[in-house]
């Protein structure tokens, strides 16, 4: 059984893309079956796995709109060890198209069932805001990822996404629960982010993942080469960071 995470937060820039496609890498590098799904027109977490959004035969538009099905449209990553449900700006008239389609926030979690014994994790890239695409995304998942930076601005989009959750949870996926907090492009030298950081282990817990991804110039270089910073390099700081938290996640969801 596939376990389904949403990667979430309704604030953009705060590295949900670069989450998504190195935590998948990471999870492959790790021996985990892995299907990411970009549910971003944007299309940065599909040619960030290596993937060229302008030449994939189908993409998850076509899947949500029902003209092909899950197992006809995705694509391989060789060089980032897992598959892609990929995007591109088609998917941005998906929002308008399916408000006339029966079940509309739950087609992506139909077409995922057909796939639940091929893959241990699948992972959803979220747009950064709370649309019809990411409505899908979070009635699909088991639970919800969100990557956050230590800064007040960021804590302030946080109460918002949990209402959102908690709203979700309680309408349409009663699965739905908050994974973890992941801390991103952190500054272990900014007072601030530790300051932030202390209040979030204060406030979630045991939510807030032991993992810490720090600020690393070889994570950002990585998009512009078309891989996953795991892949492009290995040794990387930031990416010995995610194969750390990729090994959390397959402990955690042990417990679950």
């Amino acid at each position: 059984m596939a376990r389904i995470f949403a990667v979430a937060n309704q604030k953009g820039g705060v590295g949900k893309t670069t989450t998504t496609v190195n935590l998948a890498a990471a999870l492959a590098a790790h021996g985990q079956r892995v299907l990411l799904v970009d549910l971003d027109p944007q299309g940065n977490a599909t040619m960030g796995s290596g993937v060229d959004k302008r030449t994939v035969p189908s993409t998850v538009y076509q899947v949500l709109v029902g003209l092909k099905t899950l197992k006809e449209s995705f694509v391989r990553a060789e060089e980032s060890g897992y598959d892609v449900l990929a995007s591109n700006r088609e998917l941005a008239g998906a929002e308008v198209e399916l408000v006339e389609i029966d079940n509309r926030e739950k087609r992506l979690k139909d077409e995922l069932a057909t796939v639940d014994a091929d893959y241990d994790f699948v992972l959803i890239d979220c747009p950064p805001s709370l649309s019809m695409l990411t409505l899908n995304g979070l009635c699909s998942a088991h639970g919800v990822i969100i990557p956050m930076q230590c800064e007040y601005f960021a804590l302030e989009g946080l109460s918002d996404l949990v209402n959102t959750i908690k709203q979700v949870h309680a309408k349409l996926n009663r699965d739905l629960k908050i994974i973890g907090l992941l801390r991103v492009m952190f500054d272990p030298r900014s007072t601030l982010s530790q300051q932030v950081s202390a209040q979030l282990e204060a406030h979630f817990g045991d939510k807030v993942f032991k993992a810490v991804i720090p600020r690393n110039v070889r994570l950002a270089e990585a998009p512009s080469h078309g891989l996953p910073g795991v892949v492009f390099d290995k040794a990387a700081k930031g990416s010995q960071a995610y194969l750390s938290f990729a090994a959390e996640m397959i402990e955690r969801i042990k417990t679950m």
